[in-house]
């Protein structure tokens, strides 16, 4: 069981002991730290905080134990209930709130939950100010309003409606050109809230949708990460049906990924890489996506005359280098697409709605669109951490060893070679070292990734 505490949030295992999961008691401690956090940010005012959630097991009890908890520091609540994380995003600025919290361990299993945590734009809070309510959490005093001074909570269950109205309306989804091509779509919304706002997306565009796992129980039918070895059942799916592709999200609706009509994977890497070839086609400029991410994003962007750069890993991270360098689109390989038109934060809904206007004006088959673009394979790979293990000067040996290569240490440690790189991480939201690796052929991408797997259990002794 696990407790995981960060400047982007808390993240762990519901049950067992405080301080060592998602206990109640966690919940309201940190749910106390940013309250009270917004409070000294904004003093002598009235504060608004946007609250929705995914459709996991423990949600109801995490949202109201979140909710209730600021209402006792004075503090009035936008309850979205069941929701998505950029429904949320999109709703604080709609709200004029002073912040939001999606309630989501996103591609965790079911026995995870978490606290996302926003800023008065609807993004995720800064490194800076995460470590602000990291001390508030440690220090544990907090004031809570007197009776009379309690916040409200005014429910609100349109915003899904609201942000798929949002997305229709942004200039490159060409809604016409989709609803003339008929498309049918298999989407698997793994019983979360994926099941419902992106099968009503589809209809608002004229897609023929073929539902599977779309039933919002927050009993996760496979493990809710979307990656290929948990996709068997939608690949088949695809197939039987007939269907031009297939959708499959994450639970709180931020990542994306397609299946061909031949039932294989379009690769989550690519969702960003397909999207942005069309966005760019039309609004030529610069891209951003973490340095985990394809060197396919950097080919695309060059083609269309843009210039594109790497951020250290973490949706903060991406969104702050993006402003900075004017970014027309940008992202993470994890299948999050942020486009900036709408709101800087990973939106599905967004991805879903550029792509089908991409495969609209191209007329042509999935698998032809994916074949088409730049040709890179990834291996994503990780080694279990144990308290003992340094893991800073385990990285350090490996920047050493490989000081004669180009070496990027903004985030862990990146090695680039002539023809392939391999990223060496500590993950924000797991006990665990992520070793990720690219090359031309998966074959050699694979073997990369176990040489590093090897170098790193040798040098941490594992």
């Amino acid at each position: 069981m696990t407790l995981i505490k960060s400047i982007s949030g808390i993240r762990g295992t519901i049950g067992g002991q405080t301080g060592t999961n998602l206990t109640p008691i966690d919940a309201v401690l940190f749910a106390s730290a940013y309250g009270t956090f917004l409070k000294q940010r904004t003093p002598n005012k009235r504060l608004k905080v946007v609250i929705g959630r995914d459709a996991r097991i423990s949600g109801p009890m995490i949202h109201e134990l979140v909710m209730q908890t600021l209402v006792g520091l004075g503090i009035d609540i936008i309850d979205l209930g069941l929701s998505t994380t950029p429904t949320v995003e999109v709703a604080v600025p709609m709200e004029q709130a002073d912040g939001g919290i999606i309630l989501t361990a996103s591609h965790n299993p079911k026995q995870w939950n978490a606290l996302k945590l926003l800023n008065e734009k609807g993004e995720f809070i800064s490194g800076a100010e995460g470590q602000l309510l990291l001390a508030l959490v440690e220090n544990g005093s907090f004031d809570f309003a007197e009776v009379d001074d309690l916040g409200i909570i005014t429910k609100n269950d349109a915003y899904m409606d609201i942000h798929i109205d949002e997305v229709l309306e942004l200039p490159l989804v060409d809604v016409e050109a989709v609803k003339s091509k008929k498309f049918k779509v298999v989407v698997d919304g793994v019983n979360s809230s994926g099941g419902i706002i992106i099968p009503k997306l589809l209809q608002e565009m004229g897609v023929e949708v073929v539902k599977l796992y779309c039933d919002p129980t927050g009993h996760f039918p496979h493990n809710p990460e979307p990656l290929k070895e948990h996709l068997g059942d939608i690949s088949r799916k695809v197939v039987e049906e007939g269907a031009d592709f297939g959708i499959v999200v994450d639970p709180d609706v931020d990542r994306l990924a397609f299946i061909t009509e031949e039932g294989d994977m379009f690769g989550e890497e690519y969702t960003l890489v397909a999207v942005a070839d069309y966005v760019l086609s039309r609004t030529p400029g610069n891209t951003v996506s973490n340095m985990s991410s394809s060197r396919a994003l950097r080919d695309i962007t060059e083609k269309h005359g843009g210039s594109y750069q790497a951020s250290a890993v973490g949706e903060v991270n991406v969104v702050e280098l993006m402003k900075a360098t004017h970014t027309i689109i940008g992202g993470e390989g994890n299948g999050g697409i942020i486009y900036p038109e709408l709101h800087y934060g990973r939106d599905a809904l967004v991805g879903v709605a550029l792509f089908l206007s991409h495969l609209a004006h191209q007329d042509k088959k999935v698998s032809t669109l994916r074949n088409e673009l730049p040709s890179y394979f990834m291996s994503k790979n990780k080694i279990e951490l144990t308290p003992q293990i340094d893991v800073d000067a385990v990285l350090k040996t490996l920047e050493d060893r490989y000081a004669h290569e180009q070496i990027t240490t903004i985030d862990g440690v990146k090695i680039d070679f002539p023809t392939e790189w391999v990223h060496l991480r500590k993950s924000n939201t797991e006990p665990i070292i992520r070793i990720y690796t690219e090359a031309p052929t998966q074959a050699a991408a694979d073997e990369l990734a176990q040489r590093f797997v090897s170098e790193l259990s040798v040098i941490a002794g594992i």
